[in-house]
């Protein structure tokens, strides 16, 4: 869902220069775009392409910014389903552009909408789906997953609203299909809402019928997509319990991303955006083992630093989201000198046919959660 895919020749120039060569360009185009222009920055990017954003946030959050901007190009420092939802809910008016078109999501590559029609046909072979399955996607998702769950009575969700994306979706119908990650919807449906385990199945896209039974079907509240965060996934209970050991008065804050076994003995679970609310929030003393990204992380451990709160990464391995990495200051530079220049590279197009059944579902979740 991109313009055509072609190699500007002039990037492999830019290759060649240092971080310092590309900051004072890239602070020259923003000079010269001005109101015109808009970077928005992911949590999770690098410092030297975070610190050039004019918003910081998630994803929603920043595509939500990005409506309300009059900027005319909206440079979006993240992965390509953020873009995606930037180009959606500014209804195309902005043109919408990802430094690297190799910055995907791995967790989002999970599902493809091949895969889970072929679920949702499966499915059907032992019930209707479409009478007895609200199909929720999270928000890490390709923009015609938005688009099939809109088409199918469904609704998109984030890791702070699933909870009542999930009491809506049960209010219409008595089963939820969630994709495409399995431990957001598992620790939000056990944890936050109390159904209980044996009350979930996961669907194995890589085997027949997902690995199970007509009968698991029917029985299934909450059929669970098996993907998962590549950077959520290195983190353990093990890293907790050492932790408590050598810091008995330390707080564990977790991500919904993680494995239940890690959200279980974590003080706090949440959002990005909540993980950076309560750490911040905390007094003087304070000592916080936090399992999100690596470069969220360190930044948050040198903000709070100077207030006198420690703030720890939980995996002894580094762990960052090595899609987010790919976008760099020479990326970065590399589209802005072409802004300048009149030139728009790597634009981000969502075909209409797509984005309004992908848009409806979006709008319903934020009718649901407002």
């Amino acid at each position: 869902m991109t313009a055509a895919l072609k190699i500007d020749p002039k990037l492999d120039s830019y290759s060649f220069l240092s971080d310092e060569e590309c900051d004072a360009k890239i602070v020259a185009a923003k000079a010269k775009l001005g109101k015109r222009l808009a970077i928005l920055g992911h949590h999770y990017q690098r410092n030297e392409v975070f610190k050039h954003a004019d918003f910081s946030g998630d994803s929603l959050k920043l595509s939500q910014m990005a409506a309300k901007t009059e900027a005319e190009f909206i440079v979006f420092c993240g992965v390509h389903f953020m873009a995606e939802v930037a180009d959606i809910v500014t209804d195309g008016k902005r043109t919408v552009i990802l430094p690297d078109l190799a910055a995907g999501c791995s967790m989002a590559d999970m599902a493809n909408l091949v895969k889970v029609k072929k679920c949702w046909d499966e499915i059907s072979t032992v019930l209707d789906p479409d009478q007895h399955v609200t199909p929720v996607t999270y928000i890490n998702s390709a923009a015609d997953l938005k688009a099939f769950c809109g088409s199918h009575g469904g609704i998109v969700c984030t890791s702070s609203n699933a909870k009542a994306v999930l009491e809506w979706s049960f209010a219409r119908r008595d089963k939820v299909l969630f994709f495409p990650d399995q431990h957001l919807g598992r620790n939000t449906a056990y944890m936050q809402m109390g159904i209980p385990l044996d009350e979930m199945v996961t669907w194995d896209f890589m085997k027949p019928r997902g690995g199970l039974t007509d009968d698991q079907i029917r029985k299934a509240k909450m059929i669970l997509w098996k993907g998962f965060c590549s950077v959520h996934q290195m983190f353990h209970p093990n890293h907790i319990a050492k932790f408590r050991e050598r810091v008995p008065s330390g707080l564990v804050i977790s991500h919904p991303e993680n494995d239940l076994a890690v959200c279980e003995k974590s003080d706090f679970v949440g959002s990005t955006e909540y993980i950076l609310r309560t750490v911040r929030s905390s007094q003087p003393g304070a000592h916080w083992l936090v399992g999100t990204e690596l470069n969220l992380v360190n930044r948050l451990a040198d903000e709070m630093k100077p207030k006198g709160v420690t703030v720890e990464f939980m995996s002894p391995m580094v762990c960052m989201c090595s899609t987010m990495f790919r976008t760099d200051p020479q990326h970065l530079a590399w589209v802005l000198d072409s802004l300048v220049e009149g030139k728009t590279v790597n634009q981000i197009r969502v075909p209409r046919d797509i984005a309004q059944p992908a848009r409806a579902a979006l709008d319903l979740m934020l009718e649901v959660v407002d």
